[in-house]
């Protein structure tokens, strides 16, 4: 089954399904459907992410500065009246 209508799509999409289509050799409706099936395929899929950290050498650990406490890296970084 098919349903005729009237979609109004941009000037650059166009060019690119005729494009398309003459590569393919095959007709601009048919190129359409095509693309249009395998665009709504990849959105019906979920894409994995993965997220990669690197760890980044900051500089050398200064000695006795515990750097799990924030209060004593501004202590160090901006003395002793930083609030």
């Amino acid at each position: 089954m098919s349903i005729r209508t009237t979609v109004t799509l941009d000037d650059d999409v166009v060019e690119r399904v005729k494009h398309e289509s003459k590569v393919r050799g095959a007709t601009f409706r048919n190129t359409l459907n095509e693309l249009l099936r395998q665009a709504l395929v990849q959105a019906g899929t979920k894409q994995k992410r993965t997220l990669k950290i690197v760890p980044v050498n900051m500089g050398r650990r200064v000695p006795g500065l515990n750097y799990d406490y924030i209060g004593e890296l501004l202590e160090y970084a901006e003395g002793p009246f930083h609030r």
